[in-house]
C-alpha cells in the first residue's frame, strides 16, 4: 500500500506542476517535459517520508519472498529426493527374485538351445 500512496503522490505532484506551468503561459509540449523534471526534484525533497515507507515495504516483501523461496526450495528438494528413493526402492523390489523364482541348487540346470 505505501508504494501505491507514494506513486499517487508523485503523479499528483506532476499534475500540479504541469497545471502551474500551463497556467503560467507555457502551452507547448515542453510543459510536461519540464514538469517531469521539476516534479522529480520536488518529490525527492517533499516526499521523503512516503518514499522511505515504500522502500521499507518493498524490502520487507523481498525478504519474505527470499525466506519463502529458501523454505520452498528445501521442501522441493526433500520431496524430489523422497520420490527418487521410492522409485529406486520400487525398481529394486521388482528386480529382486521372488521365493517361487529361486531354483533349488540340487536340481539340474537348464541350458538354452543355442
Amino acid at each position: 500500500m505505501p508504494v501505491l500512496v507514494y506513486s499517487l503522490l508523485r503523479i499528483a505532484l506532476f499534475g500540479a506542476v504541469t497545471a502551474l506551468l500551463w497556467w503560467a503561459g507555457m502551452r507547448s509540449w515542453l510543459a510536461p517535459l519540464l514538469a517531469a523534471f521539476l516534479a522529480w526534484g520536488l518529490s525527492y525533497v517533499l516526499l521523503a517520508g512516503p518514499r522511505d515507507a515504500a522502500a521499507l515495504h518493498l524490502a520487507r516483501r523481498a525478504e519474505e519472498r527470499r525466506a519463502g523461496r529458501a523454505q520452498g526450495r528445501a521442501g522441493d528438494d526433500a520431496a524430489a529426493e523422497d520420490a527418487a528413493d521410492d522409485a529406486l526402492r520400487g525398481a529394486q523390489d521388482a528386480a529382486a527374485p521372488r521365493v517361487t523364482d529361486v531354483e533349488d541348487p540340487g536340481t539340474t540346470t537348464r541350458r538354452d538351445p543355442a
